[in-house]
């Protein structure tokens, strides 16, 4: 079974998903406004990209998601959500989920429209966070955090609040 892993892990690394994607910066997603987010445009600063979804229990980190938007998008730090559906989860659209962002909790920071973040059909970053780290997410509302660099500095799961000592800290280290 161990070398079973091994095995998959060297081919997702020589795979073509993966071959050229040697930092953060190469991946883009398409927005919840149905354009792109390219994350070359945010070279030089810190981002924190979360899976995010409208009807988890953990929802409620939206508006700790802006707060930490609102504090220190001045400071070169940017917080991505990448709206999926993979835990059931989700609204039906892109649209509904929008609205629902943007009346309940006036989420302005950047969005992504419903986007797989596990198993095979997973988006190409959340491909490489795994490969590149190991990590992937487990659940909504799973965090990582990307260097200045373009590389993960630290990954954190859904019950590390957006106002967590920890995640603050994390932030402000490399900001």
């Amino acid at each position: 079974m161990r070398s079973l892993k091994l095995l998959i892990l060297i081919i997702l690394l020589y795979s073509p998903v993966n071959a050229n994607m040697k930092n953060a910066f190469d991946f883009k997603f398409n927005s919840i406004d149905s354009e792109e987010i390219s994350l070359s445009k945010y070279k030089g600063k810190t981002i924190l990209i979360v899976n995010v979804a409208s009807k988890c229990g953990f929802t409620n980190q939206y508006k700790g998601l802006q707060t930490l938007w609102d504090e220190y998008k001045n400071k070169d730090f940017v917080v991505i959500g990448v709206s999926s559906n993979d835990f059931n989860q989700e609204l039906q659209n892109k649209e509904d989920v929008k609205k629902f962002c943007e009346v309940n909790f006036g989420i302005n920071f950047p969005m992504t429209d419903i986007t797989n973040v596990k198993g095979e059909n997973a988006h190409p970053f959340f491909k490489w966070a795994n490969v590149t780290t190991g990590f992937k997410p487990k659940w909504n509302f799973y965090k990582i955090l990307i260097n200045k660099s373009g590389q993960i500095e630290d990954t954190f799961g859904s019950l590390t609040k957006p106002n967590s000592t920890k995640l603050i800290s994390a932030i402000e280290k490399i900001l």
